[in-house]
Order: C-alpha cells, then structure tokens, then sequence
C-alpha cells in the first residue's frame, strides 16, 4: 500500500507556549471519573484561574446537569481567549509520547488521521475501524462541543498491531535526537507525560512508510490468515471511539461546503503499538444506581435455569474467581450489591465474551425500568465503593487478552461496547496537544 493511502498524515501541533504551568495545563480525559464529582472539584482547586485544558473540555460527570450548557459556552470562549493571547506554540512534526503511570511506561505517537478512512458503523471494513459497539445518543453532546469550536484537544488513542516494533520504536531508539517539547508530573497521582518532537525527515519517513507496510494487503492477508481480498485494518479504536465518531460526524456535515481539504477532515490522535509491554487492558466495569429490581429474580427471569447466583466470603473471592474462569462453556461476572458479593455464572452463554452475556442482561433489565441509571466505570475499588451503597449495584468483569485483540476484532466485528480500558482510571490520557479544525 502506498503512503498515501495509510489514512494518516503527520500534523501541526498546538502545545502551550514556555511558562506555562503544564501540570495545571494537563487534565484527564473527560470521559474520567463521570460518578466522582469529588474528582473533578480537586481538579478545579488545583487548576484555579490558571491556563488549563480544563477550560477547553467538558468532564461527562455534567452531562445532563444545568452545568452542561454554561460550560459549552465557555469552552468555545476559552479557545477563542486563548489563541488571541498567543498561548500557544505550533509545531509540526511527529511526536514521541511517553506516558509514566502505574510503575509502567507505554509510547505513542501522535499523528492526524484521515477521517475518510473511519466508519464506526457495525460490519464496518474501514482502514480505521470502531473495535466496540457505537452508543449513538453519546455522540450528540459531543457534537454540541465540537460544532464551531476552534480547536480539538485529543484524548483518542488508537491502536496498530506492529508484532515486530517497526512504527514507533526507531522513534525510541532516536530519542536522544528529538527535541524535547513537554515534560512534566501530572496531577492527582497519575504519573508523568513526556512528548519530543520527530521533525527529521528521515525519521518521519522512517514511520510513514513502516505504516505503509503493515497496511500493504498481502502482509495484512498473510498476517491474519485471510484471503487476499480481505479489507485492511490498519487503526484500531483503543480508547476515544466516540470522540473519532463525534469529529467524523462533524466532518461529514461540514463536508459540502467546505471541500476535501478543510482541516476538519482530520483527527489527532495518539497511536501506539499493542505489543508495547508498557500497555495493559483493563476491563471496563458497570454500576447500576437506584436499582428498582431484585436483580436475582431479574437473572432467573433472563437465563433460567442456565444462571446461578453464588455469595462469596469477600471480595477478593469473587475477583479471583472471574479473573481465573477458563472455560468458555460458562461465563461468571461478579455482582456487588449492598448486602455482599456473589459470583454470577450463565451456562452456554449467549456471547463470545462475559462482558457480552452481561450487557444483554443490562440492556434488558434498563428497557423494563429496572434502574435508574448505568454507568461505566474503572477499578474494582470504585465498582466494589459504589455497587455497595443503598440502592445500588456494581458488575466485575475479566480483562480481554491484547493477544486476541486485532483478530478478534476483524474477524468478528466490534467487540461489546464497553468492553476494554486501556490503563485504569488514573492511567488515561492527559490533554496536552491541540490542533486548529478551522481553515
């Protein structure tokens, strides 16, 4: 395949100009912490009236409050504010990423890619591809934020499969002849970014063309046992799907007025190999809040006699026994409720994965009017905090194997939405890069 059609180009980079305060400048992605408002108040006390990219996202814990709007409006006012006070810096280039956070160091780059080359449509065969269902009321709020705003700030990662370090590792092995453009602590304990800048010809050729060569059809074929005529995938959604499928929506409205070569048209985002050691999966969990059903009688009313419901001594029972099921023929997910922990095992399941099973258990339940409200949450210690409070009710889960990943996905389409984080809560990606979206 040829450079020109990876899907990718290299950009141009806002970073905040020399004096800024980049541990105040840096926040977590938004979608973070959405049922721990206390997270996001620390964030604020630390910020304080300081340049910040909290200024310029909007948290989703104030989705649906009377929040929602006010901070709307003042993001396109920061964007705005900030580009007339020349706070920022542009560079062009590829850029290093290197991400410190639970005694492990992952690395990305960051590139713009093509939004032309994305379809998060189910059974989509894009280059770029969506790897989890697409929950589609998610994506009008973003649009709200996105719409007319001068900037997009990134907290998209996406993955490549590159088994034999060819994309971003040279990028590594030539640290010391890249220019450094950030480096700092962040705040509320979530480790340490750094980025350099990759701006020698021969390095930024070095990438482009190794991107090529994983997306050329024969190796892509023979990699994953596929008839030649197969679609390549090159990008996989790590984390950020909606975010991507937010900007695709924007650009496909955009696109009729604007040309093909509008700014718009692209997307930054960090790519970073799943064979980097420093990459872990986590399993994205659930709670429930103001449960209205007794959730024992709802799982025999759904599975029968195929569903049991264990108690277990404590928690570390029940995480031990989800963590270590092997066989496929039965999926157990661990349940938290007020009153203790059980382990729920299904017989013959109806998916390929636990988290599967479980969601067409929940989306059953929320259709009856079986609870108030469900969230998607990081770590079994929230899930255990919060699925013990009155009314409530909290699912563990297994990770997903990285071996699996790529294969999985492109031989049976998007996984369960919601079904992997990249890192725990704390791990996540930290706004730092902007880039223009306007002509």
């Amino acid at each position: 395949m040829s450079r020109r059609s990876i899907g990718a180009i290299v950009p141009k980079v806002l970073l905040p100009r020399p004096g800024i305060d980049l541990r105040k400048w840096a926040v977590i992605a938004c979608d973070q912490f959405t049922s721990e408002p206390e997270y996001w108040r620390a964030v604020a006390d630390e910020v304080g009236d300081a340049p910040s990219t909290l200024h310029l996202i909007l948290p989703e814990v104030y989705l649906d409050t009377p929040e929602e709007a006010r901070r709307i409006g003042s993001i396109k006012t920061a964007m705005q504010d900030y580009l007339r006070q020349e706070i920022f810096v542009e560079h062009e280039g590829l850029i290093l990423v290197e991400r410190e956070a639970g005694g492990r160091t992952r690395h990305g780059v960051m590139l713009a890619l093509d939004l032309e080359a994305y379809d998060y449509s189910r059974g989509a065969a894009s280059l770029i591809r969506a790897t989890e269902g697409t929950i589609l009321e998610r994506i009008p709020p973003r649009v709200r934020i996105r719409a007319g705003a001068a900037l997009e700030l990134p907290h998209i990662l996406v993955l490549i499969d590159d088994p034999n370090r060819t994309v971003i590792e040279p990028l590594l092995a030539a640290r010391d002849r890249l220019r450094p453009l950030y480096d700092t602590g962040l705040m509320l304990g979530s480790g340490h970014l750094r980025g350099l800048l990759a701006d020698d010809p021969a390095l930024v050729d070095g990438v482009l063309d190794a991107l090529a060569g994983l997306a050329d059809p024969a190796a892509f074929a023979a990699r994953y046992g596929l008839p030649a005529s197969a679609p390549v995938m090159l990008f996989a959604m790590g984390d950020g799907n909606h975010s991507l499928a937010t900007a695709k929506t924007i650009w496909e409205q955009l696109k009729p007025q604007v040309g093909p070569d509008h700014p718009a048209r692209y997307a930054l985002v960090e790519v970073e190999n799943i064979h980097d050691a420093g990459l872990t999966f986590e399993p994205i969990l659930r709670v429930l809040f103001g449960v209205q059903q007794d959730l024992a009688a709802a799982l025999a009313d759904y599975y029968g006699a195929r569903c049991r419901l264990t108690p277990c001594a404590a928690p570390d029972e029940m995480v031990a026994a989800v963590d270590g099921q092997a066989d496929a023929r039965e999926h157990k997910i661990g349940l938290i409720r007020p009153d203790g922990c059980f382990i729920i095992a299904v017989a013959d399941p109806p998916s390929n994965l636990p988290v599967g099973t479980l969601q067409l258990f929940l989306d059953d339940l929320g259709q009856r009017g079986g609870f108030d409200k469900i969230d998607y949450v990081h770590g079994a210690d929230v899930t255990l905090r919060l699925g013990a409070q009155p009314g409530n009710a909290g699912f563990y889960l297994p990770a997903i194997a990285k071996s699996d990943f790529f294969k999985t996905v492109i031989m049976d389409g998007a996984l369960p939405r919601k079904t992997f984080s990249m890192g725990e809560a704390r791990e996540k990606r930290f706004y730092m890069e902007a880039r223009r979206i306007v002509a």
